[in-house]
């Protein structure tokens, strides 16, 4: 009898055990993804951008240059999640070096490239909802309400961090920009001159990074240095700068 207890009792131990670090393993997930940089993270719910959440990024204009900075913005988040990433798309132009450069390395991408932008969606929530994944990316024109409740109902399951990119043909496709959508949050990337450098020479790239939306929380502006070799970026002076004039036009209005 004593024998049969104790065995019993070995096995419930064990059972505890595996249900401890399953439990620690979890609670260890993280639920935020934060970018490193105070003046933006506190922002932001929590201090990142959400796991589980849809999060939307399109270029400051129609043109190529605001919305490769755009792709290059969601290339180092992604770079900085743990996984594969899925990248679906209709159009397969994208530059694998400026990719590689800003942390995200082909080999832990997984293209998935879509005839129409029906089945970059049908796409887009089938990889959210697998889940697994560091972080999966679409590039579309255009998100309506009812696909984007569905695409954060898919991440809120899975856990997964969902990005879009809008990307669009001509300047009329742009304004579908300011319609509602259920993303977490909503970037606007442009393009700046960099920083002059105090000798001949390229300093880094930087963009205007406008918080357009987030979900319990307050945009702003932003000037920020481009993602480095492991996707994170960096604030730039003129931010202080451009927050301090703010400041004193609304003190002196």
């Amino acid at each position: 009898m004593m024998t049969a207890v104790a065995t019993s009792n070995a096995v419930l131990d064990e059972l505890r055990e595996k249900i401890a670090s399953l439990e620690g393993g979890s609670l260890r997930q993280p639920s935020v993804l934060p970018f490193g940089v105070s003046e933006i993270d506190s922002q932001l719910p929590r201090g990142g951008l959400a796991y589980g959440a849809l999060h939307e990024v399109a270029g400051g204009g129609n043109g190529a240059i605001d919305g490769a900075a755009a792709a290059l913005f969601i290339g180092g988040i992604a770079a900085r999640t743990t996984g594969k990433v899925v990248w679906c798309l209709t159009r397969f132009d994208l530059f694998f070096p400026a990719l590689a450069q800003v942390g995200l390395h082909p080999d832990r991408v997984i293209f998935v490239e879509c005839d129409k932008e029906d089945t970059v969606l049908a796409s887009f929530e089938e990889a959210l909802r697998y889940g697994g994944l560091g972080a999966v990316v679409a590039e579309l024109v255009r998100l309506p309400m009812t696909a984007s409740r569905r695409l954060q109902l898919a991440a809120e399951k899975s856990g997964t961090l969902g990005l879009v990119i809008r990307r669009w043909r001509r300047q009329t496709e742009a304004s579908d920009f300011g319609m509602p959508t259920a993303a977490a949050t909503r970037w606007r990337i442009s393009v700046l001159p960099s920083e002059p450098l105090p000798v001949p020479g390229v300093s880094r790239p930087r963009w205007l990074a406008e918080l357009m939306r987030v979900r319990a929380g307050e945009g702003g502006e932003f000037i920020i240095g481009a993602c480095d070799g492991q996707g994170r970026i960096c604030l730039s002076s003129d931010t202080a700068d451009r927050q301090d004039k703010t400041s004193r036009s609304f003190a002196l209005s």
